[in-house]
């Protein structure tokens, strides 16, 4: 039996396929502007390279060698903004590169830290320091030859939580947000885009109509462009993996590495979730379906071995809790090597004299998202007029209206409302949701309040929060995307039993 077709036809004035960073940016920037937007996404929010990230929001001192000025400028601005804008899921952490001898000479990495210093109008993070690894804590988990080391600023995001908070912060807004729905069609009729989309669960399809039209679809945009759009064209991204190991945690401190390799590349070792250390990434040509994207053994040793060139105590398999993979839509520069691929996004604009726009986004980075959806906001203004001005720096995502350096002042806010509940899971929580945790916990004054338990911290008022207020429905968007509690031993079986109660049905 056929799907059903809905057979209404609302128009929007921009239509955005593709729920990563990019595209949830651009669905908040435009519908604070006033435009009415819709996004579709066919898997769950950052499900893609948006979850994938080693997690930081930085400059990118290795770009320097690019000569990338202009992208570390604009990125190194962007860090205290974000910063600012969510202090609950964004943090400074310090990074420490040792030197080492044979690889680049100590006054190239001093040249590259003091432009990485004054380049971005660093405000609220530290400078660099020089270390004395023999002295310094940094230094007791690094092999005795590391005596010199130098020590910088950059600030960590929980990258999928970004990401749902743009889609949170466009739909506050206005913005229609779809997940789990392919866009299998979208076709120019007169000044209008015609749009098809199924929903991959149901199978029912729908029809909307849209002035203009963003293709944000990350590694699946170049397929967007030939499937949906029916053009056959050049290649236009080159799809790059990254993949990283979660290693049980590897040293005391707070601070991080980042470890430069023989082969010029580098890795970061930083402390993750409490009680693990996060190791990667790599950079690898792919050309496999990104859906099917996994870590390797050869990038498994490979990540092992960079490690434990630096490590007192070697980084071996069985240290291993988790790894994940993703493949990041680099613009296609024709680079030599895949880590000297270019980093900064590509924003192509399509308007046909009498017929509606396109704007395909190749590439970007986490910390660039805000300015990447600006450019493009001003993109599309040229085609379908202008709205409102440019509003997000400065603006606050949800959750995140309280200053950048106040973290633990929120945490006992919040605790000092809720006494009775545990302090580990209030700073939990507003790590995680900010001042959006007081609409989470409502009246709740004890556990018992907070309803079934699903282990390591995760209550059905949570669940129930993911799925009312940020478009959760299986028990992987909540334990591995939403919060990382799956890594924390939370119950899978039990929590899909209660999805399945709540009509979202689990996992399919």
């Amino acid at each position: 039996m056929a799907a059903a077709q809905t057979e209404d036809r609302p128009t929007f004035d921009i239509f955005v396929i593709g729920g990563g960073v990019n595209g949830c940016g651009i669905a908040r920037d435009a519908a604070g502007r006033g435009f009415s937007v819709m996004l579709a996404e066919m898997g769950d929010l950052a499900s893609g390279t948006s979850s994938a990230a080693t997690k930081l929001v930085h400059g990118g001192l290795r770009y320097l060698e690019y000569y990338e000025f202009r992208l570390v400028r604009e990125a190194l601005a962007e860090r205290e903004i974000l910063w600012a804008a969510a202090p609950h899921i964004i943090k400074p952490l310090r990074f420490v590169l040792p030197y080492h001898k044979g690889l680049r000479p100590a006054f190239v990495l001093r040249t590259g830290l003091f432009m990485y210093d004054h380049l971005g109008g660093r405000k609220l993070l530290p400078p660099t320091r020089t270390l004395d690894l023999v002295r310094d804590e940094a230094g007791k988990p690094l092999k005795p030859g590391y005596s010199m080391g130098f020590e910088y600023s950059d600030c960590w995001v929980n990258d999928a939580r970004l990401v749902v908070l743009c889609a949170r912060d466009a739909a506050d807004r206005g913005a229609a947000i779809l997940t789990r729905t392919k866009v299998t069609s979208a076709r120019r009729e007169g000044a209008l885009w015609a749009i098809e989309m199924t929903d991959v669960e149901s199978g029912e399809r729908r029809m909307v109509r849209a002035k203009f039209l963003v293709n944000a679809a990350g590694p699946w945009v170049d397929h967007v462009i030939a499937e949906a759009l029916g053009q056959n064209g050049a290649r236009n991204v080159r799809l790059v993996k990254g993949s990283h190991i979660v290693v049980k945690k590897h040293y005391a401190h707070d601070r991080c590495y980042i470890f430069q390799n023989a082969d010029n590349r580098i890795i970061f070792a930083i402390p993750y979730e409490d009680d693990f250390t996060l190791i990667g990434t790599t950079d690898i040509d792919y050309k496999d379906d990104p859906a099917k994207v996994a870590i390797s053994d050869e990038e498994i040793d490979y990540l092992c071995s960079a490690a434990s060139e630096y490590f007192r105590e070697p980084v071996t398999r069985d240290a291993i809790v988790w790894s994940y993979s993703g493949v990041r839509p680099l613009f296609d520069d024709h680079a030599s090597a895949a880590q000297e691929a270019t980093r900064d996004y590509v924003l192509r604009l399509e308007h046909p004299e009498g017929a509606p726009g396109l704007l395909d986004v190749f590439g970007g980075k986490l910390t660039t998202h805000r300015r990447l959806s600006e450019d493009a906001v001003e993109k599309i203004e040229t085609v379908i007029g202008k709205r409102g001005k440019p509003w997000t720096k400065g603006a606050k995502l949800p959750g995140g209206d309280f200053a950048p350096t106040d973290f633990a002042g929120e945490v006992t806010r919040t605790a000092a409302r809720h006494l009775e509940l545990p302090r580990e899971l209030i700073q939990r929580l507003v790590r995680l949701y900010g001042t959006k945790t007081a609409v989470l916990l409502g009246d709740a004054r004890t556990v018992t309040d907070l309803g079934e338990d699903f282990g390591a911290g995760l209550s059905a008022r949570e669940v129930d929060y993911l799925i009312e207020h940020e478009w959760a429905r299986s028990a992987e968007d909540i334990l591995w995307r939403r919060t990382k509690l799956g890594l924390h031993g939370a119950d899978r079986e039990k929590l899909e039993n209660y999805l399945r109660t709540k009509a979202v049905g689990g996992e399919r």
